[in-house]
């Protein structure tokens, strides 16, 4: 993986993986301690100071690898282990807790893999509040040492923060007097959004590269208790076990997620329904998603039995590891066609075993996940073109695929059909809390009724006239306007177009995600490519030499 990952960051082609193991773990120590009878999770972090390849991870400072780890571990904490109730989140290390992400890291990488790296982060810290919100499992930030940077905004994904008072150690953003960047993983939202510190204390703390320790980082909010070094280990197990008292979630069967074994060439990634084929002379990719075939579950039983061999697990484990293969390893692909095959009745098969057993607790679990894999999809910063020909399924889940594509183009044939189902009406939210055709149909909210009572296929001139589609030219003109449509996109400039895109998908309502990731398409997007952060002169670049840093003060 560091090697890996040192390639990526030197701009060569080496691929990143996401596919690991706790057996594999290298910076992150997983455990259930005994005195919780299997209630809690301990991670702890313990980075290894040579896992970075070409720079040293000090001070538990961070970098993908560490967030793949970790990633990793809620997911599996999710399916392997339905007995946990709270996750504690510490450092193996003494008085220091992470110095967040690795500076030397980002200061060698490309600015693609600085904006995805953070992307990744932010979409992992979310998927650890999501645990909360929706799985029952909160978790307790336990300081034992100095949060910085990346590491206390890990924290601020936490539940609870305690932080250990013990004269030295203490939560910091320095980014900005530092480093001439912003907190890119949140930071600055969730501070005031999520803990509401007050907007004049979270202006000091922003520009306080020492940061702030004990009372006052109470006192401001920014942790929740600051106990002695003699109490701290006695507070947060009070902490964990008050999350396990209020928790409310039941148990499953364990689901043990083996490995995808995708078979990959330099033209792309074979799965067992996914298939990645890329064009790079045209700078583009097809991406298909297959329906699954005879003998999916139908009851809870029958899904624990199936584990991750289930299609509705396998199908969108399969799909999530495609997009970010996409984002990591294929920056040039810029345009995408979604496609899918099979039988269209399966899907809706398998949606309507989701539906009538969704209060099932391992069925939410499976259907948070595809939640999670679509949120991917919507937020990755490429060009997504639906193409619904004879023999796609874009039917009841994966029809949000369609959904979520910047535009759907429907070939004009009797046998081509898409197809709602219950779940479409809000199984999936997107970032902004809403559905995909609650979001497509802002000015005319009446239509998601319409739409979702049908429940026969609407064939392509009612896709049409429902506003379901974008195009539907006829077998004469399907191959010359898809064509002409993909080169012209590839033509444009990516800088532009992934402004664009996020602007459009994420219409109605502002939420904690909307403002994260808008704000690091914008504006973390923006200042990791100025010369005060990234230039010969600049913050970043000179960061750990004795050189101060030249700013050019004029204010766009």
């Amino acid at each position: 993986m560091a090697d890996a990952l040192h390639t990526v960051h030197a701009g060569v082609t080496s691929p990143v993986r996401f596919e690991t193991h706790p057996d594999r773990y290298r910076h992150w120590q997983l455990s259930f301690p005994a005195e919780y009878g299997g209630a809690v999770a301990r991670l702890a972090m313990n980075v290894k100071e040579d896992g970075g390849g070409d720079y040293v991870l000090k001070l538990n400072s961070y970098d993908l690898g560490v967030d793949i780890e970790l990633a990793d571990a809620l997911q599996r904490i999710r399916f392997e282990h339905p007995a946990v109730k709270a996750l504690v989140i510490t450092s193996a290390k003494d008085r220091i807790f992470s110095s967040g992400a690795n500076i030397y890291m980002l200061g060698g990488s490309t600015h693609a893999f600085k904006v995805n790296f953070c992307k990744f982060t932010n979409e992992t810290r979310l998927y650890l509040e999501e645990m909360s919100a929706e799985s029952g499992v909160s978790s307790v930030a336990a300081l034992n040492g100095t949060a910085s940077g990346g590491g206390y905004e890990l924290a601020l994904a936490c539940d609870s923060i305690v932080l250990q008072d013990d004269g030295s150690s203490a939560v910091s953003l320095p980014e900005a007097p530092l480093l001439a960047v912003l907190p890119g993983t949140g930071g600055l939202t969730r501070l005031v959004d999520k803990r509401k510190v007050r907007r004049d204390l979270a202006d000091v703390f922003s520009t306080l590269a020492e940061g702030i320790r004990g009372k006052r980082a109470v006192a401001w909010n920014l942790v929740d208790e600051s106990p002695s070094r003699s109490q701290f280990d006695a507070v947060v197990k009070t902490r964990a076990e008050a999350f396990v008292a209020a928790s409310k979630r039941k148990a499953h069967a364990p689901i043990v997620l083996a490995p995808l074994e995708a078979n990959r060439s330099d033209n792309g990634a074979e799965y067992k329904y996914v298939s990645l084929v890329l064009d790079r002379a045209a700078r583009t990719a097809t991406l298909t998603v297959r329906a699954p075939g005879a003998g999916q579950p139908a009851t809870p039983d029958e899904l624990a039995k199936a584990g991750a061999d289930a299609w509705i697990l396998r199908a969108f484990r399969e799909l999530d590891d495609a997009l970010l293969d996409l984002r990591f390893n294929q920056p040039d692909i810029g345009v995408i066609a979604l496609k899918t095959e099979g039988d269209p009745a399966a899907v809706l098969a398998v949606d309507a075993f989701l539906h009538a057993h969704r209060e099932d607790p391992l069925v939410r679990e499976v259907t948070l996940l595809v939640r999670r894999v679509l949120k991917r999809l919507d937020l990755s910063a490429k060009t997504f073109f639906a193409l619904v020909e004879p023999g796609s399924c874009f039917a009841g889940t994966l029809l949000e695929l369609a959904l979520a594509s910047d535009r759907v183009y429907m070939l004009d044939d009797d046998g081509v059909a898409l197809q709602t189902s219950k779940l479409n009406a809000g199984a999936y939210p997107m970032s902004n809390g809403l559905s995909r055709l609650e979001s497509r149909f802002l000015r005319e909210p009446s239509r998601v009724a319409r739409v979702l009572e049908r429940t026969e296929p609407f064939d392509t001139k009612q896709a049409l006239d429902e506003g379901l589609v974008t195009f539907a030219p006829d077998d004469l003109d399907w191959e010359d306007e898809i064509r002409i449509a993909f080169e012209e996109r590839a033509s444009y400039s990516p800088d532009a177009l992934t402004g664009m895109e996020a602007s459009l998908r994420f219409a109605g309502p502002e939420t904690l995600e909307t403002k994260i990731f808008g704000r690091l398409t914008a504006w973390q997007n923006w200042i990791f490519q100025r010369p005060n952060a990234v230039g010969q002169r600049g913050a970043l670049t000179l960061y750990g030499s004795p050189e101060r840093p030249e700013f050019d003060f004029r204010r766009t």
